[in-house]
């Protein structure tokens, strides 16, 4: 189950996309449900019983539970079988990140050891490296951590001030410096280590915690994930073989910034795991909650609360599955055991970094959304540790924090595609060129009768791509080379942009639900979809307003917002009747509803 063929990354914002090319959750093979269920199981059966002395950062039982799921080939899904690992395609590694968020901090020490701490190696190692630590991490025997950020540098990754200098018989680097903030650090036996060859050459290197000059700082006091290990690394003159550099001397930004790009989609893939968590432990207390002689979700702005929680939470699910289906048609043709599999895989992540960066940002603040109101809907005692929801509040918080901030993304959104745009690779200021001439010709879509499902959906979509275009050429026209000091206004470009990408996402994913389900089936999903177009769609108008507002004035600045004003108009739906059908549906299965 993949897209029929590979996608540009980037495309969306350009192209019009068939329904039928996406992959969606309701298409998953019987292999791929019992890989989901297999996880569910381990989540109820092993972690959820000792659930509280994990979060009491409890290493043994950590590990212990870490080498279980191991056993039963939780942690080898992205290693491929020639290393001991599964070799399962994108979608369900996917569904193994999202069943299990269910276990609270420990999904985050199992996501960061199969994530970020071994597909490095995955991508980027040679064979011997392959052969000799990828069987031990799929089985849990070795666990891997991730070692960037330092305490002077965090988003500025370049800025590291670690070190590796070879030794005079070229048979060891010896590495000295202080990473920072390094999850699973505690417990793990394989550390991958960013270091500046000589000072100038970022590199990447595999350090095992039993080298000498290892060692370990104090676990940080967190105000969440308080389950997962969070401590520095401290490197004093520690000899590290030669053999164990990974790829090349200088090629450490490549991994570093392509691995980055894998993590930040496996953490938006955990928030729509978390964000479904909130919305069942919502929906059960607000049934069993009375108050004035009747339950709680019986008032409509309770209702409302879950509404919204299930709508943005379906658009989530929409977005990383369809990003799971764009990687393993990406990845498909990387050949593992080839001699530059490195840049192979770099060229097959990268092509996706800018969705990587959307899904993360969307849905850090969704899950933040999710889990907001899930604590107010539980009022008083959703502030205390006796619900669940207090800790899925705690530990949403950081999402928008780790792989990158999202202030750093969103200026990485759009500033990757005007590099690709620059290099040839998308044909963005082509159509944005071709555009103009249409907008000032285009009359109002106002009282335009839209019949077919999901038509006036559709239609929004396609203005809101021309919204983009004229407010994003408008801005490279405008400021050229120094449009990366126009901070604010990238930041404008890339929330059109992960709108339109969301919008988008939903809008196919129901359409093809109506193909395969049939329209009665998929309704739910048409009032969702319908609901966020709606709202996001004015959210997109507002900001290209301010966008437009802040670059230019005068009759330049009036005809634009006239053209805008053009694309904007539309009649709204009765979200208040949708929201009330959605909170009905929520409120009778207690659990969040596609």
């Amino acid at each position: 189950m993949t897209t029929k063929s590979k996608v540009l990354g980037g495309s969306f914002i350009i192209e019009d996309i068939d329904a039928s090319s996406i992959v969606i959750p309701e298409e998953l093979t019987e292999e791929q449900r019992m890989i989901a269920e297999t996880t569910e199981d381990f989540v109820a059966g092993e972690i959820a019983p000792v659930d509280e002395a994990i979060e009491k950062l409890n290493y043994e039982l950590t590990v212990e539970k870490l080498r279980k799921a191991g056993e039963l080939g939780l942690l080898g899904a992205d290693v491929p079988e020639a290393y001991g690992g599964l070799g399962l395609d994108k979608v369900s590694s996917t569904l193994i990140s999202e069943k299990m968020t269910k276990a609270s901090a420990f999904a985050l020490s199992a996501g960061a050891h199969v994530g970020i701490g071994t597909l490095p190696i995955v991508y980027f190692g040679n064979e011997e490296q392959k052969q000799k630590y990828l069987p031990k991490l799929s089985t849990g025997e070795l666990i891997a951590a991730y070692c960037l950020t330092e305490p002077s540098s965090g988003s500025d990754a370049l800025g590291a001030k670690a070190t590796a200098v070879l030794d005079e018989d070229g048979k060891h680097y010896v590495l000295n410096g202080t990473k920072q903030f390094i999850t699973n650090a505690g417990f793990a036996d394989v550390f991958i280590v960013y270091a500046k060859v000589d000072g100038k050459d970022f590199s990447t290197f595999i350090v095992e915690r039993s080298m000498e000059g290892v060692s370990i700082g104090p676990e940080e006091k967190k105000m969440g994930i308080k389950g997962s290990s969070t401590c520095p690394l401290i490197l004093e003159d520690v000899k590290v073989p030669a053999e164990n550099l990974l790829w090349e001397v200088g090629k450490g930004h490549l991994i570093a910034f392509n691995i980055l790009n894998i993590g930040r989609y496996k953490l938006a893939v955990g928030c729509v795991g978390s964000s479904k968590d909130a919305i069942e432990y919502s929906a059960k207390y607000a049934n069993e909650r009375a108050q004035f002689g009747r339950p709680i979700s019986s008032f409509p702005l309770v209702a409302k609360k879950l509404a919204d929680m299930n709508i943005r939470t379906y658009v989530m699910e929409s977005m990383v599955y369809r990003t799971a289906g764009l990687f393993d048609v990406g990845l498909a043709d990387v050949d593992y055991s080839a001699a530059d599999v490195g840049y192979q895989s770099a060229k097959a992540i990268a092509e996706y970094q800018l969705e990587c960066s959307i899904n993360k940002v969307f849905a850090s603040e969704g899950l933040d959304f999710v889990a907001d109101e899930g604590v107010q809907i539980h009022g008083g005692y959703g502030f205390t540790q006796e619900y669940r929801v207090e800790r899925i509040y705690r530990d949403s918080r950081i999402n928008r924090i780790f792989e990158g901030t999202n202030e750093i993304n969103r200026l990485l959104i759009p500033g990757t595609l005007i590099k690709r745009a620059m290099k040839g690779e998308l044909p963005l200021m082509q159509k944005a060129m071709k555009l103009q001439g249409e907008l000032l010709e285009m009359r109002s879509s106002l009282g335009e009768k839209f019949e077919g499902t999901l038509e006036r959906e559709a239609h929004l979509l396609s203005n809101a791509k021309k919204i983009f275009l004229m407010a994003g050429a408008g801005a490279v026209q405008k400021y050229q080379m120094k449009l990366d000091q126009e901070q604010e206004i990238l930041s404008n470009l890339a929330d059109i942009m992960i709108s339109i990408f969301a919008m988008e996402s939903a809008v196919l994913r129901t359409q093809k639900r109506i193909s395969l389900q049939g329209g009665a089936k998929a309704q739910l999903g048409v009032d969702m979809t319908t609901v966020f177009v709606q709202e996001e769609f004015a959210r997109i108008a507002e900001l290209a307003k301010e966008t437009l507002a802040a670059m230019e004035s005068g009759d330049t600045l009036r005809t634009q917002l006239s053209v805008l004003k053009k694309l904007t108009k539309s009649n709204p739906a009765n979200t208040v009747q949708l929201k009330r059908r959605i909170a009905s549906r929520v409120i009778e299965a207690e659990r969040y509803v596609p």
